[in-house]
């Protein structure tokens, strides 16, 4: 029995061991060498201590990013998981239109950056389609992404393109819960905002986790957009750290890029652990 036991272990190990490898190869060991790089001068490589560390903080620009991405984060994720929870509830209800819906609300995931890039600028622009709608009817044009409407432009599709992935993870974690759970809940008499406050939600707390983790992870993606929209030094209000990294990546500055990145990786690697010991105590 207790060889058995052991083989199973060392299946289970062998099977891991490519997906083990690969995050040692491309993860960790350049992630190491990230680390190093922030010790050191980006020209000579000479040992520079925590300067690195004390010029990103004082870099204004830095400083501007990281207020806009914390601001954003805390814009849209609540605005997502709380969006995303309801669309799924409401096509759990409806099941006979849940295929088709679903379909539609991951459909934005499938066209690439640079098709909505496009419809960024015919949209948007000064002469675009909104502006021409709102002089149609009587009203002044808006700049929207040379004022502080980009801001709400960039929130408004990072909601529109990671709605459906959150939409799909949410309905996974409602099809594991046992529908007599709710049967028995109905026939004691509760009511529909009980049954979610005391079954709905206690049950997908493991999903929220996981759905919180993934939209963090997902809101460093809206880079690209933004970027092929507004270049390199897009309105102050939408100016990311996805835009300071580029733009120290083409200055050649590896060794602010690293502190940087320590840096950031620091506060998410913080954030997604207090995300977990709060769930745990749940």
């Amino acid at each position: 029995m207790r060889r058995r036991i052991k083989g199973e272990r060392w299946t289970g190990l062998l099977f891991l061991l490519p997906s083990l490898v690969g995050v040692l190869a491309f993860v960790l060991i350049p992630f190491l060498d990230v680390i190093r790089r922030s010790f050191l001068s980006a020209v000579t490589e000479e040992w520079v201590g925590l300067k690195s560390y004390r010029d990103v903080l004082e870099n204004p620009a830095f400083r501007l990013a990281c207020w806009n991405t914390l601001r954003f984060s805390a814009v849209c994720l609540p605005a997502l998981l709380g969006l995303s929870l309801f669309v799924g509830v409401v096509l759990q209800e409806k099941s006979r239109l849940g295929d088709g819906l679903k379909t539609a609300f991951l459909f934005p995931m499938a066209i690439p950056v640079a098709s909505i890039a496009l419809v960024w600028r015919v949209l948007f622009d000064k002469q675009g389609v909104i502006n021409g709608i709102l002089h149609s009817l009587g009203l002044s044009a808006i700049d929207w992404m040379g004022s502080s409407m980009a801001f709400w432009v960039l929130v408004g599709s990072y909601l529109w393109k990671n709605l459906g992935y959150d939409v799909v993870l949410w309905l996974a974690g409602l099809s594991g819960i046992s529908t007599a759970i709710y049967e028995a809940a109905r026939i004691d008499g509760a009511g529909e905002w009980t049954i979610f406050r005391r079954i709905t939600l206690p049950c997908l707390m493991p999903t929220l986790f996981t759905v919180s983790v993934l939209s963090i992870l997902n809101s460093f993606k809206v880079f690209r957009e933004a970027y092929l929209v507004a270049g390199d030094y897009p309105h102050r209000s939408m100016y990311l750290l996805q835009h300071i990294f580029n733009n120290w990546f083409r200055d050649l500055s590896f060794d602010r890029m690293a502190a940087g990145a320590v840096m950031t990786a620091i506060v998410i690697l913080c954030l997604i652990g207090l995300l977990r010991k709060g769930f745990d105590r749940e």
